[in-house]
């Protein structure tokens, strides 16, 4: 089955407390392989560049200093238009057309030579074809998804969704395209043609069969059809759901003296006629919950901001109806079974033996942070009784005891007078160049390249000048703009034959001055030291961060905002040094619950005494970061890592429940079983009468994995502290050593190698490198802190 890297939701620890879901994520496929997998490196040819000093201190001027940066670029707005991320096609709206036209007639190419192969040589060639088909469809989808979402101009919007329903209704008609699925059989079955394939090669057979059959491209006709009208079914009803998360109550109309607490002018914002209308969804229920001292109002509030309307309800029920009907269709036991065999966790049984672990060794701590809790509220009133923590109490006292730990000689923005945004991209240049041999080059973008003037272009570059990849930087906000973070693969990397590109110059159109031009739509390349030619990953990083409070003034980031390019980059580190010669297992085209590691781990960083030295330095004055202040924020950040963990598995525990075999039961209520799980699992009891399931938006983008998070967090947690050495004054977090361990045994593999042999490998624990649910439970009990 062919995919794009369609859009994917989750809420990533930098992000975790903004409730709009981020609007597009990565997809990836799955990938297994022996242990013993071996990869050849891919070197690419070297390059002149600028000296590395003078890319260093240009990387932080592009972002600081608007009159650098205008004068950087004032180049790009004066000719004639080389298209967007330089694909020759698009230098206007109705070249999406011809860019999906001609890509279309590569395809039909490619799927007439694989059907028609019927020697043992045709069919040596038949994993790579399907792979360069899978290529030319992500070409057009992807790029066309991330345009119609992103780019300003409306004309460009609707010729970019016109190539992207073109592009994706063919795709459809690919996966079930029977024929294509039996060559593929064929080929695969043959001794003499899968003994010619590479490793690389095996695992994306591997790859295409397993999805083929998720397709249900094996089932008789009459099955086949009731299995597209359940796809079709669920595709409408998941967006829906996702964009249904209205409140039963949307306001609560009170006297504005409740207020008490709230910030002065909030209240007053709220407030008409003595009367306050305050939501009871979004930023200002949720800062109301924190800082009002009624606790009568909070409670109000607290069960508004969690009943869903019944709507929403209705929705999930036949979302996570149709969901246990496709998988029985398709000849398993439930949802979770059929989307968790292909990952990590190969099964729910594993899944729930990792949660029991992780949830057995945090209970101390959520103990031990509810007392404080509780202690704050006895300390607080004048009651005699008996005192109970409710649940509306635990964001208020949350707040309370953080205000009280925070030195009160500090402002809230002091330290981001550290981190300006030129600083804070230098300081990632400088650790990737560290770690992994690359570096990030500023380089003007040509006419037309970006889609807007604030978007930096930097090259990803070697320790030879080479280049690597191309990230294009979307970082400030702008009226329209989606205020989530994101990573967006444009286009993944792949080695590119000798054949495609005589092939694509000898039908070349006028556009291209090259055959390397012509066969990558005119988009990055570069030739390897064996003269291999390479598609370039080329990646989008989008965030929203505010403009400088003066023309003069650079964008200061709060060290959450730090942390989130820090992740963001994570995700771009993975794409850009998982380098295959497949495109289908390249990068982030890894298992869902394997692709967080990565920026998880880059989290890490973010905060390390070590790595802050690099980098983080007064905007004025220059001065460094006293980096105690940067570890006095961290102890805040992680008061209550333990009730937050305890949280996350409640919502994973949930999401295993609904895509059990429960939703096929005639009596099945989701309301009742969130009840039921809230019972076993929350660390308040859950007062009678609320819906939150109806505001659990990731139920749709991951539905069944969503424990991937917490689980990819306790790898990353053992990785910084077995191979980085937990950072620190010891420079561990700098170690070159480390960062080539973690590359070689993670991140150049992409989606190539199985997972647990990437973790298993790098920790060197070859005890988990078969997985399974003891491996799944270990990886629990090794647990999330810090």
């Amino acid at each position: 089955m062919f995919r794009s890297l369609t859009p994917r939701h989750w809420t990533c620890s930098a992000c975790r407390f903004q409730r709009q879901v981020v609007r597009r994520k990565l997809a990836t496929a799955t990938a297994t392989a022996t242990a013993t997998l071996i990869k050849p490196h891919i070197h690419l040819a070297s390059h002149s560049s600028p000296g590395a000093s003078h890319d260093d201190r240009t990387l932080r001027q592009i972002f600081d200093s608007a009159p650098f940066w205008r004068d950087f670029s004032r180049r790009s707005h004066t000719r004639e238009s080389r298209g967007l991320f330089q694909n020759r096609y698009l230098t206007r709206p109705d070249g999406f057309q011809t860019f999906a036209a001609v890509t279309l007639e590569k395809a039909r190419g490619i799927v007439a030579k694989v059907l028609e192969a019927s020697s043992v040589e045709e069919y040596k060639t038949v994993v790579r074809d399907m792979d360069r088909l899978s290529d030319l469809l992500c070409r057009v989808i992807d790029l066309s998804d991330f345009v119609r979402q992103t780019h300003p101009d409306r004309r460009m919007q609707a010729a970019a969704s016109e190539a992207y329903g073109l592009m994706y209704e063919y795709m459809n008609v690919l996966n079930t395209t029977t024929g294509l699925n039996h060559q593929l059989k064929v080929a695969v079955a043959d001794p003499e043609v899968s003994a010619d394939w590479t490793e690389e090669e095996r695992v994306v057979a591997h790859i295409l069969i397993k999805d083929f059959a998720k397709s249900a491209i094996d089932l008789p006709e009459r099955t086949r059809q009731k299995f597209v009208e359940l796809s079709n079914d669920i595709s409408r009803l998941g967006p829906d759901f996702v964009d249904g998360m209205t409140p039963e109550k949307p306001y609560l109309v009170i006297g504005s003296s409740r207020l008490k607490g709230l910030d002065p002018l909030l209240a007053k914002q709220l407030t008409r006629f003595g009367k306050a209308t305050l939501p009871t969804v979004g930023a200002q229920a949720n800062l109301a919950l924190r800082n009002v001292e009624d606790a009568g109002l909070r409670k109000e509030l607290y069960m508004a901001n969690r009943t869903a309307s019944r709507e929403q309800i209705y929705r999930l029920d036949e979302l996570l109806r149709k969901r246990a009907e496709l998988a029985r269709l398709s000849g398993y036991e439930s949802y979770g079974h059929m989307t968790l065999q292909d990952k990590m966790a190969m099964s729910p049984v594993a899944v729930d033996g990792f949660l029991q672990a992780l949830g057995a060794g945090n209970g101390e701590r959520v103990r031990g942070e509810l007392a404080e809790l509780l202690k704050l509220k006895q300390a607080s009133t004048q009651d005699t009784g008996p005192i109970d923590l409710e649940p509306w109490d635990r964001e208020y006292y949350m707040s309370r005891l953080r205000a009280q730990t925070r030195s009160k000689a500090r402002q809230p923005d002091f330290l981001s007078a550290y981190f300006s945004l030129g600083t804070v991209m230098q300081g990632i240049s400088r650790l990737m160049n560290r770690l992994y041999g690359v570096r990030l080059v500023p380089y003007e973008a040509a006419p037309g390249e970006t889609w807007n003037g604030d978007v930096r272009r930097l090259d990803v570059r070697g320790e030879d000048g080479e280049q690597v990849a191309v990230v294009y930087c979307d970082l400030f906000e702008r009226e329209g703009k989606s205020p989530n973070p994101a990573h967006c693969t444009l286009r993944c990397s792949r080695v590119i034959s000798e054949e495609e590109v005589a092939g694509s110059w000898s039908s070349a159109e006028k556009l291209f001055d090259s055959p390397e031009e012509t066969v990558t739509d005119g988009m990055a390349s570069a030739r390897d030291d064996q003269g291999r030619l390479h598609q370039l990953p080329t990646i989008a990083l989008i965030c929203d961060f505010s403009r400088g409070s003066s023309p003069t003034a650079p964008t200061l980031l709060s060290f959450r905002e730090v942390q989130t390019l820090f992740h963001e980059m994570g995700h771009a580190l993975h794409s850009v040094l998982g380098r295959t010669v497949l495109q289908n297992v390249s990068g982030t085209r890894c298992a869902t619950d394997f692709a967080e590691l990565p920026s998880v781990l880059m989290e890490r960083f973010a905060g390390d005494a070590a790595v802050l030295g690099l980098y983080a330095r007064h905007w004025k004055t220059d001065a460094p970061l006293p980096t105690a202040m940067v570890a006095e924020r961290l102890a805040q950040d992680g008061l209550f890592d333990g009730v937050d963990t305890a949280t996350q598995l409640l919502f994973s525990a949930l999401d295993q429940h609904y895509h059990s075999t429960a939703p096929l039961s005639s009596s099945f209520d989701s309301t009742a079983s969130f009840h039921a799980i809230c019972a076993a699992h929350a660390t308040l009891p859950e007062p009678p009468g609320t819906r939150w399931h109806g505001f659990f938006g990731h139920l749709f983008g991951y539905g069944a994995t969503y424990y991937s998070y917490l689980f990819d967090r306790a790898i990353a947690g053992k990785v910084w502290t077995d191979v980085f050495g937990g950072g620190g004054t010891g420079g561990g977090a700098l170690s070159s050593a480390a960062g080539a361990r973690f590359r070689e045994e993670v991140l150049r593999w992409g989606g190539g190698r199985d997972g647990w042999s990437c973790v298993a490998g790098v920790l060197d624990r070859p005890d988990l490198a078969e997985g399974g649910p003891r491996a799944m439970a270990e990886v629990g009990r090794w647990g999330v802190k810090g």
